[in-house]
């Protein structure tokens, strides 16, 4: 081969390693700014809570219990809105201890009476009852729910 050619294949290789380094900073970068902080809420008008009726229907809260690992267990996180899972700070269901776990992990969500769970972006996956969800899906009472190396168990 003529030397312009591996002076092209040089610089080449040389840009693919320079673009690999600035993805890895780039990643390192978003892991480290952490959870991003809620906007405040706009001031609202504040209105009458509902007439409660007659056939009014006494909803249970959803709680997510710490199975695993053993020296987190028993650990328990009422699920009343969208909560987020995660190691980040501002996450609503923190779980710091675990370094398998992204900053903002998973999304817990109440819809219906029903819980809902969706994994965020994550790195590792957010796996329920051994297997990995790939969209939003429909909890039970008694579901497993893994987020890094943590194992929840939902319960109502």
């Amino acid at each position: 081969m003529s030397d312009a050619v591996l002076t092209v294949l040089k610089f080449c290789l040389l840009a693919l390693l320079y673009l690999f380094l600035a993805r890895v900073v780039w990643i390192v970068a978003k892991e480290l700014r952490g959870t991003p902080e809620m906007a405040p809420a706009s001031p609202r008008v504040a209105t009458p809570p509902p007439a409660k009726t007659a056939k009014a229907v006494k909803t249970r809260e959803w709680r997510l219990v710490i199975n695993e690992p053993k020296a987190e267990r028993g650990q328990s996180f009422t699920i009343t809105g969208d909560s987020t899972i995660g190691r980040g700070g501002g996450c609503t269901v923190p779980i710091t201890f675990d370094t398998f776990a992204s900053q903002v992990h998973a999304k817990a969500s109440p819809r219906d009476g029903d819980l809902w769970i969706e994994d965020i972006g994550s790195t590792n996956g957010t796996i329920v009852n051994g297997k990995r969800i790939e969209h939003p899906i429909k909890l039970r009472k008694g579901d497993k729910v893994k987020v890094g190396e943590t194992l929840f168990v939902v319960e109502r």
